[in-house]
């Protein structure tokens, strides 16, 4: 008696069936891997020791633009939690950094300054500053440096980039002032900045003076001061909704058209993020192993395998 042949429906059945988790676990897969590679916590030494806590939100690749963030007064890293993203999506990774004087702004703490135990004065911040700085032009990260402040950190950009002209590629503040002990400080920095520049303040007749006064210093072929129209906060408060809910969609178009500037072509691939390209090789090897047709299901632009 010769055994009969397995049903087709029933083979394909199967096979889809078999097929069912491991593309389930796969899609879990590329969820926790994109949710995680948004934001990578890493830790910097300042020239002195001190241990600087960050996030870096990657774009993709080492050769894109790096924009390192800098907070205000009584603030934290949190103060970019809304605006590092959008940052990103224009093709600039973002390191957003805890100074060592700051506070628990956006509800959360500064942790610099926890480890630190107290908070520190405004110049002692450069070095935290500088340690941003080395490590972006570290680790075979080869793409263009721009420093981007807020408040008296706006005023320290100033001075980073002056004291380091070879490695800065552009210089944005929002709300610059003479914040510093020396009551001339950031002008004499400025009168050192060759580099494109941005300047923003609130609608405030005294702000808007002060960095129209720091700018007028400074030797730069390329140099921008906005003035909002509508509304505009101090300091990079002015990017986030919730602080500035009528004027923030003004100044980020202005800031927008300055980074316009620095944005790096895209290839086919650049600017996916970095987790997807090893989920894609974890898809392909499933697929080849159970089913060599699924393959075709992934568009090659999506995946540089």
């Amino acid at each position: 008696m010769r055994t009969p042949k397995k049903h087709p429906k029933t083979s394909v059945f199967s096979k889809k069936k078999a097929l069912r988790v491991p593309f389930q676990l796969l899609l879990i897969t590329i969820g926790l891997a994109l949710s995680v590679n948004a934001r990578e916590q890493i830790t910097l030494t300042a020239s002195d020791g001190v241990k600087v806590y960050a996030d870096f939100y990657p774009a993709g690749s080492n050769s894109q633009p790096y924009i390192l963030l800098f907070h205000q007064a009584g603030s934290n890293r949190a103060e970019y939690a809304p605006i590092a993203p959008r940052l990103v999506k224009l093709g600039f990774n973002c390191l957003a950094i805890d100074q060592r004087s700051g506070g628990d702004l956006w509800g959360q703490q500064n942790e610099t300054v926890r480890h630190v135990g107290h908070n520190g004065e405004y110049l002692d911040v450069l070095k935290d500053m500088e340690a941003a700085l080395a490590w972006a032009r570290s680790s075979g990260n080869n793409g263009k440096v721009l420093v981007w402040g807020s408040s008296y950190s706006a005023a320290l950009v100033f001075v980073l980039a002056a004291e380091h002209h070879d490695e800065v590629a552009g210089v944005l503040g929002f709300s610059p002032g003479e914040y510093l002990d020396s009551p001339n400080a950031v002008h004499e920095a400025a009168a050192k900045v060759t580099v494109p520049i941005f300047v923003s303040s609130a609608n405030d007749h005294d702000e808007i003076a002060a960095a129209n006064s720091i700018l007028a210093f400074a030797p730069a072929q390329k140099k921008t001061q906005f003035v909002p129209r509508v509304a505009g906060v101090h300091g990079s408060s002015t990017l986030r909704e919730d602080k500035n809910r009528a004027g923030e969609s003004e100044n980020w178009r202005a800031a927008e058209e300055f980074l316009a500037g620095f944005e790096p072509r895209k290839s086919r691939t650049e600017g996916i993020p970095r987790a997807v390209n090893a989920v894609c090789i974890l898809v392909a090897v499933v697929s080849e192993a159970t089913a060599p047709s699924s393959y075709a299901m992934l568009h090659p632009e999506v995946c540089d395998i």
